[in-house]
């Protein structure tokens, strides 16, 4: 129980964070004090080309498989495709407690939950019957995933840039173009792409957008390569390339020449669980960081004594407890039926940002220790610098959040 937040969680979702908790103890830390070679050894972790490794896949796989039989992987899932539907607070919740009890060095809990650009979740209510025959029992089940193709070379922030191609070919279409950032891609069975289906439309950004679920085994598609960041020598971002890739009416997503607003859907979601990511990956460093200087001795005393240490803790604290608040009252809004679109967007960004300086602030109290490999503080703080970027930019935030109060939207 968190006795700092007055925001009293529904019973039911209390306990889930409690019963995901004991799932991260059992299935995720566990996995990783067996296989802390494999997956902390970039050698062992990756192939030559820059992918997980085929051991990797499997206990991703068994990660997912695992939770889903528990009740959690697909508890924020629409009943439709048969997930839980239990609501964006819960979403929230659980995530932040994950990321809480994983810290920066057990990273495979981020498939405890499905990820709503990997797996179930409201974007796949917009697939066709067929589509649903053909992917939804395995996926639910844990046992295949997908990834989402939207930002390419020349549109990220705006996507309404798209350069790939959806060109009628009897009754379907094939697609053309390059995707970029395509995270969980060089695993995945299947992706959602988005391409232009009519260009007059989309030059007026009134439509002309639309989504298709291909196979990653389909004729034409290839990984041509694995983005790598940071260093590191593999990745789970991959650079897609279409290269007249047939589709059939059945892999419509939604409605013709009306993705942009399944596009949107899904990185609404994604505000959500990086909001979550931000804030429990800073409690986690928050946590050590306390724990640390009150055992530390420098001339004679714990630095808990010196100002210069505690002060910036305190100020993280503060704004990683605001953090927390602001994405309670944003999931609260958007439960409600609330479209929440300013408070979305200032919740991310500030959430995001918050969490790293916490994150720059933690290692900076440890020293040289807290740069290294052993204590996971680098890979949270780089997972933090990403995510100021992914799923909308802090800049593209703040400029919704004045368009918002231009239009009138101005309650705080």
């Amino acid at each position: 129980m968190n006795t700092a937040i007055g925001i009293e969680l529904p019973e039911e979702i209390a306990a889930i964070q409690d019963g995901i908790e004991a799932f991260v103890r059992k299935e995720v830390l566990t996995r990783h004090e067996k296989h802390e070679a494999l997956l902390h050894d970039p050698r062992k972790k990756y192939t030559e080309e820059g992918r997980y490794s085929p051991d990797v896949i499997q206990l991703i796989r068994e990660i997912r498989m695992a939770s889903s039989e528990a009740g959690y992987f697909n508890m924020s899932a629409p009943e439709s495709i048969g997930g839980s539907e239990m609501g964006l607070l819960a979403y929230y919740a659980a995530w932040e407690r994950v990321f809480h009890v994983c810290g920066g060095l057990n990273w495979l809990g981020v498939y405890s939950i499905s990820h709503w650009a990997f797996g179930p979740s409201p974007v796949l209510t917009q697939i066709t019957e067929r589509a649903r025959e053909e992917v939804l029992t395995d996926m639910v089940a844990g046992k295949t995933s997908m990834c989402f193709g939207l930002s390419e070379p020349g549109a990220g922030s705006d996507a309404t840039m798209l350069k790939t191609r959806a060109k009628r070919d009897g009754d379907g279409w094939r697609i053309t173009g390059r995707k970029l950032w395509t995270s969980n891609s060089p695993q995945a069975q299947y992706c959602i792409v988005f391409a232009i289906t009519d260009e007059e439309k989309a030059n007026k950004r009134k439509g002309g957008i639309s989504a298709f679920l291909v196979p990653m085994d389909s004729s034409g598609l290839e990984i041509e390569s694995i983005v790598k960041m940071f260093g590191h020598i593999g990745g789970d971002e991959g650079a897609l390339l279409f290269d007249d890739v047939k589709v059939e009416p059945w892999q419509l997503v939604g409605e013709l020449d009306k993705g942009f607003a399944i596009a949107m859907l899904g990185v609404s979601l994604g505000r959500v669980y990086n909001s979550a990511r931000a804030v429990g990956l800073a409690r986690w460093g928050l946590d050590i960081a306390f724990d640390y200087i009150a055992q530390r001795e420098v001339f004679g005393k714990a630095i808990a004594e010196y100002q210069g240490v505690t002060f910036p803790l305190a100020e993280s604290a503060t704004e990683i407890h605001a953090a927390h608040l602001m994405a309670l009252n944003t999931c609260l809004l958007l439960d409600s039926g609330k479209p929440a679109i300013k408070e979305l967007s200032m919740t991310k960004a500030y959430s995001v940002e918050k969490a790293v300086k916490t994150m720059d602030r933690v290692m900076q109290v440890h020293g040289a220790m807290g740069l290294t490999n052993e204590m996971g503080l680098n890979d949270a703080w780089e997972t933090l610098r990403s995510i100021n970027i992914a799923d909308g930019t802090n800049e593209i935030l703040r400029r919704t959040v004045v368009q918002r109060m231009l239009k009138g939207d101005l309650d705080l």
